[in-house]
């Protein structure tokens, strides 16, 4: 993601956040599928939707770790 996004994505409400990264596991939960049955055709894809899903729980986190602090 870019930093546009990332700030977006800071931006965006806790439910919104939490319905991204499960579009983003059932999207890596299809790719690797893919991989399994010989059909992906963008192997890169795994590493950069594995990389979103660590971006997303590290805002949560944030989000998280600011609230108590509040």
């Amino acid at each position: 993601m870019k930093a546009r996004e990332l700030n977006n994505l800071r931006a965006s409400s806790s439910e919104d956040l939490a319905t991204r990264l499960v579009d983003l596991k059932e999207e890596l939960f299809n790719l690797r599928f893919q991989l399994a049955t010989g059909q992906l055709e963008n192997p890169v894809r795994i590493k950069q939707v594995k990389r979103s899903i660590a971006q997303v729980k590290t805002i949560i986190r944030e989000e998280e770790i600011k609230a108590v602090n509040n």
